[in-house]
């Protein structure tokens, strides 16, 4: 059985995964996990605690037991398993267990990607005298 989550991470499935994921303002956090996953369980209260500082990052839960088409979509093959996710671009992932410190590395990688944009194409201009 799902354990109730912290109003700061949302359970996501294939039912609503185009609301909460793809159709955020948000850079999202995805967290592919199972009920009998031990690192999974380890990990929650690290990733509760970030939700919970980081109101400008959407945490969200995706139980592969549940969902397996996300995790195939996503390409995940072991958990935890993190994805960072932006107006349906995919930033950066994680497998494994890991710190605050790991995550909080992986929205900056995230964010740095989202800044880094091509400069618009300057039409050339006449000289002036």
């Amino acid at each position: 059985m799902t354990a109730p989550l912290p109003p700061s991470i949302t359970h996501v499935t294939k039912e609503n995964f185009v609301e909460e994921v793809m159709n955020s303002d948000k850079l999202v956090l995805i967290d592919f996990y199972a009920d009998w996953c031990g690192p999974c369980k380890s990990m929650a209260p690290t990733l509760e605690q970030f939700a919970a500082e980081n109101p400008d990052v959407k945490v969200v839960k995706i139980n592969i037991d549940k969902s397996p088409e996300l995790m195939q979509a996503f390409g995940v093959r072991s958990i935890p398993t993190l994805v960072t996710i932006k107006d349906g671009k995919g930033l950066a992932g994680s497998v494994g267990a890991v710190p605050k410190s790991k995550i909080e590395e992986l929205i900056r990688v995230s964010l740095q990607k989202l800044a880094i944009t091509p400069a618009p194409k300057q039409s050339p201009q006449p000289p002036t005298p």
